[in-house]
């Protein structure tokens, strides 16, 4: 498990709903963990909740094959990378410069392009077989028009469960690729009284020690954050920017260095820890920052999961779940366009760049740490013959 997600912790750039299709590719496809039915479950599950998506379904996926330690390790796995690299950017300083170096990140962002629309493309088949589903599929992308952000996220996926009840298409029988949770219903509930007990909890002990004001900070700002990636920005910014903690130009260069590497952007919580004013900083408040983050977006999903798989076995369950899941390829089709096609693709040879990685992971079925190889170069390349 560790191995597995090391892997996709080295090598998933592009964000959390890239992140999402490395996932698939290499869980549902390659491994046949689970289907794509039970696999778009999980993802309109963290969808829904607050926290890191894309870290969540890592950790939800670790749980269902290895229990707890798998949860753990598939989280720390994941994650670490991402970390580690941000962690020693904010104790050295370091910055990348020049048409090699920008190259290089331009091709890591075009990557982001192909494997996005893979993604799209076979959940697409598998979960908007008939032209209802395709329908409530357009219908996400076209309230994600009107009403981008996590509100319209959300509200496409609400609409989208609405629209599936209203066809009934649900058989009743239990759902293909059932997963099992090591969660009671007692450990549950324990885990929300925890979510809910730290957030009325920490502000009232946050003024006794620096260490808790952190650790209260960036858990509030992981607590209130739905769909994760970059909307947790201008929530960090907030608590370490304007109380003076971390400087402006600080920030945002640790903001694109950030999206930079693979894995969570949530990660960009080690390097405000490590470049904190205030003690703790360094290691300790990387550590902290990252626990405290990661920790509220878990304890809920530990929460809500002994109920999930029973809720979507029902018959009126599986209609809103396959209108939901079918609002989440919607979703999916949104972000390729905005913000990975329209950040990534500046002019005809960056498409082409990106259609060059959609052939060799589609035709030639070339795995994605390969492709991301290949774009890297070809963003150099680009870089250097401009």
């Amino acid at each position: 498990m560790f191995l597995t997600f090391l892997k996709l912790g080295l090598t998933s750039f592009g964000g959390p709903i890239a992140h999402l299709g490395y996932f698939r590719e290499e869980l549902v496809n390659r491994r046949k963990w689970l289907s794509d039915q039970a696999y778009a479950d999980l993802v309109a599950l963290c969808q829904f909740l607050p926290g890191p998506a894309s870290s969540q379904v890592g950790f939800a996926l670790g749980m269902m094959r290895a229990g707890w330690l798998g949860a753990l390790a598939a989280f720390i796995a994941f994650t670490l990378p991402s970390a580690l690299i941000l962690l020693v950017f904010a104790t050295t300083a370091a910055s990348i410069a020049g048409p090699i170096g920008t190259g290089a990140l331009d091709g890591l962002k075009i990557v982001a392009v192909a494997i996005v629309a893979q993604a799209v493309w076979g959940m697409a088949k598998n979960l908007c077989p008939d032209k209802e589903r395709a329908a409530i599929a357009v219908v996400a992308v076209a309230m994600l028009a009107f009403l981008p952000g996590a509100i319209g996220m959300i509200g496409a996926i609400i609409v989208g469960a609405a629209l599936g009840l209203a066809l009934g298409r649900g058989t009743g029988a239990p759902v293909g690729g059932h997963i099992t949770m090591p969660v009671t219903r007692g450990i549950a509930g324990a885990a929300l009284l925890v979510f809910v007990g730290l957030l009325v909890v920490l502000p009232l002990l946050a003024g006794q020690r620096q260490a808790l004001a952190v650790f209260d900070s960036f858990y509030r700002a992981g607590a209130l954050v739905f769909g994760g990636g970059h909307v947790v920005l201008p929530l960090l910014e907030a608590e370490v920017v304007q109380p003076g903690w971390v400087a402006p130009d600080a920030f945002l260069a640790g903001y694109g260095a950030a999206q930079a590497v693979p894995g969570p952007l949530f990660t960009f919580a080690a390097y405000l820890g490590a470049v904190l004013g205030p003690e703790p900083n360094g290691v300790l408040g990387s550590m902290i920052a990252l626990v405290a983050v990661f920790l509220p977006g878990f304890l809920i999903l530990i929460g809500v999961l002994p109920f999930w798989d029973q809720f979507r076995s029902m018959a009126r369950a599986q209609s809103l779940m396959q209108g939901a899941n079918a609002a989440v390829v919607g979703i999916l089709g949104a972000a390729l366009y905005s913000p990975v096609f329209t950040s990534a693709i500046g002019d005809m040879r960056d498409f082409a760049l990106a259609l060059t990685c959609f052939v060799l992971l589609m035709a030639w079925k070339m795995p994605p740490w390969g492709v991301v190889i290949i774009a890297a170069l070809g963003g150099i390349a680009l870089s250097l013959t401009a």
